[in-house]
């Protein structure tokens, strides 16, 4: 399959900077430059097709995203409004009714006893020694719209930071995530499995654009089950080239498929069928048992 679209216009030419007062609801719309999210859509097991169709129909709100969304306002202080929704689930037609008036006035709905967790989520960030004082309020700025433009490749690129603290020579870009575990291993695994470490290298690189000096990109992780507890890491300089390098090339790629028009599928055109094979760690262990007797 190829998908086929209009290339969206491109403002190759305009300076790093950052955008004021920009909504969050503007910045996920802007079709016009590539986010760190948009890059890592392009790239297996992703591709060009599913990532351009995404855009063109982005889907509606999901409930799991709304007590990330939540727990984002209590921490950073910025957010969409919430709306409490006083009721033990969404079983009831009525609770449901005020779910979606909700989500129809741009709110984010919770129900009494998830805005609890998470104002008990915020807590536990304030008391942690590490990502307490990382977030105090008043000593950064939350979500901040990043434009810069690749110099390899001319594309325009956003990212939207959840936090900025900003020092004489040096900016501190902290990012908080919350999960079902945050336990260092399952931290190491949601890095890989959703391409955090190309997260850490784009944003290192706008911010470097856009204020003119080097940044550090720590995570911020949260249990999203009581104590809440909080695992804060940074990322090693070679899990950082290998987002760069990732980043590179769907960026190269983004700029071929504006140029062209054209969004290919996985296996882009071909006049045979590509051959496929077990995953390399199935294989060995399937031809030990059955082959090597």
């Amino acid at each position: 399959m190829t998908a086929t679209l209009d290339a969206p216009e491109q403002t190759l030419l305009d300076p790093p900077r950052i955008v004021d007062g920009l909504s969050a609801e503007a910045y996920h719309a802007d079709k016009t430059s590539i986010s760190s999210s948009g890059l890592r859509a392009l790239l297996a097991p992703g591709c060009p097709a599913q990532f351009a169709y995404d855009r063109e129909h982005p889907q509606a709100p999901k409930k799991e995203f709304n007590l990330g969304h939540a727990a984002h306002k209590f921490v950073l202080g910025e957010g969409p409004e919430l709306a409490v929704i006083d009721f033990p689930d969404w079983k009831k037609k009525d609770a449901q009714n005020l779910r979606d008036d909700a989500y129809a006035e741009g709110k984010v709905p919770l129900l009494t006893k998830d805005h609890d967790m998470v104002q008990a989520m915020a807590e536990a960030i304030r008391q942690h020694p590490v990502a307490g004082p990382l977030f105090t309020p008043g000593s950064g700025l939350a979500e901040q719209s990043l434009y810069w433009t690749d110099p390899q490749t001319g594309v325009s690129c956003r990212a939207r930071p959840d936090w900025l603290k900003q020092y004489p020579d040096l900016t501190l870009c902290v990012d908080y995530k919350t999960a079902a575990k945050a336990d260092p291993e399952s931290v190491s695994k949601a890095i890989a499995d959703r391409g955090y470490h190309q997260q850490d290298a784009f944003y290192l690189d706008g911010i470097q654009a856009v204020l003119g000096k080097p940044a550090r990109f720590l995570f911020v992780f949260q249990s999203k089950t009581a104590p809440y507890l909080i695992t804060v890491r940074e990322l090693s300089d070679a899990d950082r080239a290998i987002g760069r390098a990732k980043n590179a090339r769907a960026l190269r790629t983004y700029a071929e498929c504006t140029k062209s028009g054209i969004w290919p599928d996985w296996t882009g055109p071909t006049d045979s069928i590509p051959y496929i094979s077990l995953p390399a760690w199935a294989a060995q262990r399937e031809a030990d048992e059955y082959l090597n007797v």
